[in-house]
């Protein structure tokens, strides 16, 4: 089965380079369409939604450079075509999955660290992401390997 129109979820770190060149890859290897995105967690979640101070400009200063970011990386890697970089905001398995699923996209792309007990296979957020998925998912390793061997 050829895939014709990826998703390429990224999460803005130095190691999304090289989700983005296997992507990049790909997309040339299958003349597929690719469709760009990272997802803004709001801040509010990662203090357990209990601050009691307002966090809505550094929500702003977050988000203005993630946009930054990621057109700088789309235009990096040959991906910055008009309308296909999208920068949600939310929860990401389900800003990922809806957006697949409103582009008709037939294959998500995403990192995966490998860390520890089911994280060691694919990390909480590309585990997250093949739970309900509209299409496949493919886990691009991130892990340093020794290149001594």
């Amino acid at each position: 089965m050829a895939y014709s129109h990826l998703l390429i979820a990224i999460d803005l770190t130095d190691d999304c380079h090289r989700v983005l060149d296997k992507a990049s890859k790909l997309c040339q290897a299958l003349s597929a369409q690719a469709t760009l995105v990272h997802v803004v967690e709001p801040l509010t979640m990662a203090f357990g939604g209990d601050v009691p101070m307002d966090l809505s400009l550094l929500q702003q200063q977050q988000t203005e450079q993630a946009q930054e970011k990621l057109n700088i990386l789309a235009e990096q890697h040959q991906l910055l075509k008009e309308n296909n970089c999208h920068l949600c905001f939310g929860q990401p398995r389900k800003e990922i999955h809806q957006l697949a699923t409103e582009h008709n996209c037939d294959l998500i792309i995403v990192g995966s660290h490998g860390r520890h007990g089911l994280a060691l296979l694919l990390g909480s957020t590309t585990n997250d992401l093949l739970s309900g998925a509209p299409c496949d998912v493919l886990a691009v390793d991130l892990k340093d390997h020794d290149t001594d061997e």
